[in-house]
């Protein structure tokens, strides 16, 4: 389940401005700023930023890093069973382990750290392929000078799916297959509050699992002929 996709063939929204375009310098700023989820300023984040900046030749190479890093050194807990949940990026890198959703914080404030405008995204996806339960799925944007924005999922490689950092093409996780799965167009700074109330109420693993955040879908009416 990879699906490619060229950054230019899609237009995401935040606040009602398309992207890719040029942004406000006050509305970039808010992809690069430290929060408490995506809390970039904590010792801990800044030096593993640091150590993947090391001798990098330019922004993309350093984008490139950063997602590697995320994506096949900090385990996801799903395919692991590895715990605690985490949800803070630096709790994601203290543990080494995280939900997509607490990898894609890690992600954003590795390349914050860097100076590297980063974002979060989501798609709805079946849990098991075939039908309901449905879920969100967490993954990145990042901004760099010569493709704009483009997403970059960091959820972790296993058989089956295969995720690479090749921009401009949009190499990601999981495609979009059934009627009720999603794409969702947002590129936003913080992570959506129904997504950080799944991850900081869960006491383990399985109970997030059983838990998992979902967005249902509602369905536009065709207009009836009159």
């Amino acid at each position: 389940r990879t699906v490619e996709m060229a950054s230019n063939q899609r237009v995401a929204y935040i606040s009602g401005f398309p992207f890719p375009r040029p942004l406000a310098a006050c509305a970039m700023k808010t992809f690069l700023e430290s929060s408490l989820w995506i809390d970039w300023e904590k010792p801990a984040v800044q030096a593993q930023a640091q150590r993947l900046a090391a001798d990098a030749t330019n922004e993309e190479e350093l984008a490139r890093r950063c997602f590697e890093f995320v994506r096949d050194e900090i385990r996801h807990s799903g395919d692991f069973r590895c715990g605690p949940v985490t949800c803070r990026a630096s709790d994601v890198l203290a543990h080494r382990t995280g939900y997509c959703y607490a990898k894609s914080h890690l992600l954003a404030a590795l390349l914050r750290a860097n100076g590297i405008p980063a974002g979060l995204c989501y798609q709805r996806l079946s849990v098991a392929g075939g039908g309901a339960p449905y879920c969100l799925h967490g993954l990145n944007a990042v901004h760099l000078p010569a493709h704009g924005w483009f997403r970059i999922d960091a959820r972790g490689n296993k058989p089956g799916v295969e995720a690479r950092f090749a921009p401009p093409i949009e190499a990601l996780a999981f495609p979009i297959i059934e009627a009720e799965e999603r794409d969702f167009d947002e590129i936003w700074p913080e992570p959506l509050p129904i997504i950080v109330d799944a991850l900081t109420r869960a006491p383990d693993l399985e109970a997030l699992y059983q838990t998992l955040p979902d967005i249902p879908v509602v369905r536009r009416r065709t207009p009836q002929p009159a």
